[in-house]
């Protein structure tokens, strides 16, 4: 099997796990204070597929010998498919739910503030600061490049540590015999 068809494999389905994670969290949404956790959490988990995805080439393609880089370059490639796949079904969630994501979001903060108790000018930053996010929002171009990078770093830091452990033949080396 060629590499890109690891990296199509293991980032397709790294990013499947992730949305649909994602979608049950929207399904049955965690308590507001759990959910940017619970977000990356999933991230993390699903993204462990990029350790799966060059182990696995290493042993059976490599004959369990892989340099730094490569491992690397393959470790990132899996993340920016997972990324893309990310990025695509959420805009497809987007769609289907007629880009109210953005409008409920901030409406949610905006409650939030002021069951704080901001009021005034305080407020009024906050509200100028959420319309200019809903602004930069509805522009697909900087939403999808947004949605990337929500999920893109933990994907990298993931490649790094993948990188860094398997380019050691002897970490998790394949018994043969």
């Amino acid at each position: 099997m060629s590499q890109l068809r690891y990296i199509l494999v293991y980032g397709l389905l790294s990013g499947l796990i992730i949305i649909a994670a994602i979608m049950a969290t929207l399904l049955f949404p965690p308590k507001p204070s759990h959910s940017l956790w619970l977000g990356y959490l999933i991230m993390l988990v699903a993204l462990s597929l990029i350790f799966v995805g060059v182990k696995r080439y290493r042993d059976k393609e490599m004959g369990g010998a892989m340099r730094f880089l490569p491992a690397l370059g393959m470790g990132l490639a899996i993340a920016v498919v997972a990324g893309i796949a990310y990025v695509a079904v959420w805009e497809v969630y987007l769609a289907a739910t007629h880009y109210r994501f953005m409008d409920d979001y901030t409406a949610g903060l905006l409650a939030t503030y002021k069951a704080q108790g901001l009021s005034g000018a305080a407020l009024a930053e906050k509200i100028a600061s959420l319309d200019n996010m809903r602004a930069a929002y509805r522009n697909p171009l900087t939403r999808m490049g947004m949605t990337f990078i929500e999920i893109f770093p933990v994907g990298v830091l993931v490649a790094l540590i993948s990188a860094a452990l398997l380019r050691n033949p002897r970490f998790l080396a394949v018994q043969r015999g």
